[in-house]
């Protein structure tokens, strides 16, 4: 689709699997989208899923000239298809988050003298001191997030220091892992950057500083005063801070785009390029979250976005800083029982038919008269239990539930611990709050009503395929006026508007409210029961290792 004369912006997303782009019009009307997919459209790069698992089953990494390779390929794609760049005002974009890029000592000046006559991934091919990227998949660094706990007086210190815990994928971790292995690699490194970072950089042919709330990804930054902490720093590795350089608000303007690309492609001298940021934080501007509204993707996992004004940081769940509010934050957590869990369920409950289990959640009543169940298939990340336990309305373990029982008491069970551990990081349901689900479960209205009734607030869906894409769009435009107060709710007021599809059944509020309290209490029991504590995912861990031995 070839874009139009009129002014546009665009939004970039280097995500695991693959790159995109989208151009919006003044309108906010899709005016062109593209992608590269890199196991089909680059399959030198050998990647399954955009990554590769090394052998211990817990390193995971990318190539870095993969992702540049991809640019090369979506630009000249563009450019065949009479894509006008010289019409392009500016860009923002995203990168997968915690994912880091180690640019070797002398690669500024490569950057600086870019042939217009060349591809980039051949000009780059010699800029890194690491060629395959740790990613956010990877589990590596265990060692490196007690010792940064312990650096900074424990786990609970870190997180109100970051925002988070110590987690294994978070950047400084990744970096304390290079150091401390590879200590001639780290001392060749001249710049590291994050995902999002390094393709601004690509950009502005310059190194682009990181913005707050990726930065806030890393368990490095100090996410109330955003700047970095000197003792995460420290803790990670030497002369760190210089190697990061600085971090800058998300709505920046970093500068123009670089002369590589207006001679290359014909982008215009005064196209911006405006902050890079990380893929959930670019998701909540492209689904137009506002204060005390929460994002709900209900997939293989669920994952929560919530808008949070005063942030309480917890050891489940992340604390970012906003992307569209300097004042706000917004919070992350990750539930890794998702749709499996409602499928097998479904299959044993509901002889596999959503209409079947659709039914039961019909004729069961608000509150499952009392009846509470905690269901993990697998081991949980919030909170950190395995296995199913069922709580009759006095408190006392069963063994089983009727069928319709069990399907409501795994959807209210759900929901319940979202709202509880959405509350302890501080989070708040407003008068105006508005529920925004996605994902393949947001298709069932019924379950839909129980996400409602816990909430106690309307429920929305909206369409996000490429909602990060999308977001860095509103941001481009949005960085070009920032400057003068003008808010990001205020530049996509012409945006589609989300669909309501349910709200609140009549006095669910106080049926809930005492069972959210048992709720809560019964997850303690749960948690330090002796089948379902920490101890069952260390010996998970160690069965996995003798295995990948054998």
């Amino acid at each position: 689709m070839a874009a139009s004369e009129a002014p546009c912006y665009l939004g970039w997303d280097f995500s695991t699997q693959q790159l995109k782009v989208i151009a919006i019009d003044e309108q906010l009307r899709v005016i062109y989208e593209d992608n590269i997919h890199f196991d089909k459209d680059l399959p030198e790069f050998g990647t399954h899923c955009g990554v590769h698992v090394h052998s211990d089953k817990l390193t995971v990494t990318s190539p870095v000239l993969m992702w540049i390779k991809a640019l090369d390929m979506i630009l000249e794609k563009m450019k065949s298809s009479g894509f006008n760049f010289s019409h392009v005002r500016a860009f923002s974009g995203a990168g997968q988050q915690h994912g880091s890029v180690y640019w070797k000592e002398g690669a500024s000046q490569i950057l600086k003298n870019l042939s217009p006559d060349l591809p980039l991934h051949q000009l780059l091919k010699a800029c890194f001191s690491v060629s395959d990227s740790p990613v956010w998949m990877d589990s590596s660094t265990t060692t490196q997030c007690l010792s940064l706990e312990k650096a900074v007086g424990g786990a609970q210190h870190l997180a109100n220091i970051t925002g988070s815990r110590a987690c294994e994928r978070f950047t400084g971790n990744q970096i304390a892992k290079i150091y401390s292995q590879t200590p001639e690699v780290y001392a060749q490194t001249e710049r590291i950057s994050v995902v999002s970072s390094f393709a601004a950089s690509l950009f502005l042919s310059a190194y682009a500083p990181i913005d707050y709330c990726d930065g806030s990804g890393m368990n490095l930054l100090q996410i109330r005063d955003k700047i970095w902490s000197t003792a995460c720093l420290n803790a990670c590795a030497p002369g760190l801070e210089e190697k990061l350089g600085p971090v800058v608000l998300s709505s920046s303007v970093l500068g123009s785009v670089s002369p590589y690309y207006i001679q290359r492609y014909g982008f215009s001298p005064d196209c911006k390029v405006v902050a890079f940021t990380g893929d959930n934080p670019a998701s909540l501007a492209g689904m137009k979250l506002e204060e005390g509204d929460i994002s709900i993707s209900l997939g293989t996992s669920d994952t929560l976005f919530l808008w949070i004004k005063e942030p309480t940081p917890a050891l489940e769940g992340h604390i970012f800083c906003n992307p569209v509010d300097s004042q706000a934050y917004m919070a992350l957590l990750c539930f890794k029982n998702g749709s499996l869990i409602r499928e097998r369920i479904r299959d044993d409950c509901a002889s596999g038919s959503w209409d079947e289990f659709s039914k039961a959640l019909k004729c069961t009543v608000v509150g499952n008269n009392g009846n509470l169940g905690f269901y993990f298939d697998v081991i949980e990340i919030t909170p950190e239990a395995v296995g199913i336990h069922r709580f009759n309305r006095d408190n006392n373990k069963v063994p089983d539930f009727p069928k319709e029982m069990e399907i409501r008491a795994l959807i209210e069970g759900q929901f319940m611990a979202k709202r509880i551990h959405a509350e302890k990081l501080g989070y708040k349901i407003m008068p105006r709050t508005r529920i925004l689900a996605t994902g393949g479960a947001s298709y069932n209205k019924e379950i839909l009503q129980v996400l409602s009734d816990v909430f106690s607030a309307p429920v929305y869906t909206i369409d996000t395929a490429n909602s990060a894409c999308l977001g860095c769009a509103y941001r481009a435009i949005h960085g070009l006026v920032a400057e003068t107060s003008v808010s990001l709710v205020d530049v996509v007021k012409l945006a589609p508007e989300p669909r309501l599809v349910v709200t609140p059944t009549a006095g669910a509020d106080q049926l809930y409210q005492p069972l959210l309290k048992r709720y809560a209490e019964l997850e303690q029991k749960v948690l330090y029961s002796p089948n379902s504590s920490i101890l069952a995912k260390l010996q998970e861990k160690e069965k996995s290792k003798t295995s990948s031995r054998n």
